[in-house]
């Protein structure tokens, strides 16, 4: 497995027009200076200026708001990269300029943090970009690049190692794990300590280690303020942080107001099976495992997550749970419709939908995703 074709690809001259500022987002390593580094080489017939965040003059230039040097700096191209444009402060009035007085000029700009790049390109550039994220790679592009068996066949370590590009690419499962975890010790809270001054990291990697024990279970910040010896404030922007960076999904339960439904309460998943595996340093198969449950409802709801976005499949996404515990691991409203989903790896394991959703709720629609059928759901 070399290069795998990512949905991105397939939207970049849709995304990349004149005049307008495509942004790409997504977590650390997932491919997008790759992509944008293959979209550039072929555009042999354009010039083009290709620069990085890290680079202290091109920061010092984008972010001196002096509209004269910007423009004398970067006219005569057709097409401008800033990959890490996080890391170039002011960077969306800097964007701006260019945009209004260079007629016709296409601009990239890459980001592996939604809270910085966002809010930085944000207000400058309303009206003026189009946005992009990209993920670890989906079921959806291996399905559609290497068939469904293929897949099939693969569903074990995508469990277990997760859909990192790097990963899928690495030709044995040490390298696999050497890798997730260079991940998670380089790569994994660089974008929140470099920005938000946050000094150690270790209660960040206790934060995510107990949510990863609690994936298919509502998260009470109180608990994990004394767990972690914390105030529940830093608790929560801690999660708002590393949600924001990529790293997990909060996802709300769902509700219309009935006295038995838990609406309060809220679950966290991660983006990528391999980064929570790492996190708690096991890579056992699932044969072998007392979680396989939670990696596999994991694994289904970020998948889907992607499916929504590559499709622009709008839909708000919640889980469903009462009281007295009748619960559905996924719920989708869509035009109005509610559509349940329950995660269940055993295909052979026998699932009622809850009386209680059937009763409120008797048009909607209920199905079990498990490991014979779940490329329906995903793809």
């Amino acid at each position: 497995m070399s290069w795998i074709e990512r949905y991105p690809e397939s939207i970049m001259e849709k995304l990349v027009v004149p005049g307008k500022v495509a942004v790409l987002y997504g977590p650390r390593r997932t491919g997008k200076t790759s992509l944008i580094e293959k979209y550039v080489r072929e555009q042999t017939k354009i010039s083009y200026f290709a620069g990085t965040g890290d680079d202290i003059t091109l920061r010092e230039i984008l972010s001196s708001q002096n509209k004269e040097l910007i423009i004398s700096t970067f006219r005569g191209y057709n097409l401008i990269v800033i990959d890490e444009a996080q890391r170039v402060p002011q960077i969306g009035w800097g964007l701006k300029l260019l945009i209004d007085h260079l007629p016709g000029i296409r601009i990239i700009a890459t980001g592996s943090s939604s809270f910085e790049l966002s809010g930085q390109v944000g207000e400058p550039l309303t009206g003026r970009s189009k946005t992009s994220v990209l993920y670890p790679v989906s079921i959806l592009e291996l399905t559609k690049q290497f068939g469904p068996i293929t897949v099939m066949q693969q569903l074990p370590q995508y469990l277990i190692y997760g859909c990192y590009p790097e990963v899928l690419t690495a030709n044995n499962l040490d390298k696999k794990k050497d890798y997730l975890i260079d991940l998670r010790n380089s790569y994994l809270f660089k974008d929140i300590l470099e920005l938000e001054n946050i000094q150690n990291s270790m209660k960040l990697t206790h934060l995510l280690k107990a949510l990863a024990f609690q994936i298919g279970n509502e998260v009470s910040h109180n608990e994990l303020a004394n767990l972690l010896g914390i105030a529940k404030q830093t608790v929560e922007r801690y999660l708002d942080l590393l949600e924001k960076t990529f790293i997990i999904k909060r996802v709300y339960g769902f509700s219309r107001n009935l006295r038995k439904e838990i609406n309060k309460t809220s679950r966290y998943y991660f983006y990528d099976n391999g980064i929570r595996n790492a996190l708690i340093n096991n890579f056992n198969s699932p044969d072998s495992r007392m979680d396989t449950g939670m990696l596999w409802e994991n694994f289904c709801v970020m998948e889907r997550l992607k499916k929504q976005s590559y499709h622009n499949i709008y839909a708000n996404n919640y889980f469903w749970r009462t009281y007295d515990r009748q619960e559905i691991d996924h719920v989708e409203e869509r035009e109005g419709n509610l559509f349940g989903y329950e995660m269940k790896w055993d295909p052979k394991k026998k699932v009622r939908t809850p009386k209680a959703w059937l009763k409120a709720y008797p048009d909607s629609e209920y199905k079990v995703v498990n490991r014979e059928n779940f490329l329906d759901f995903l793809t």
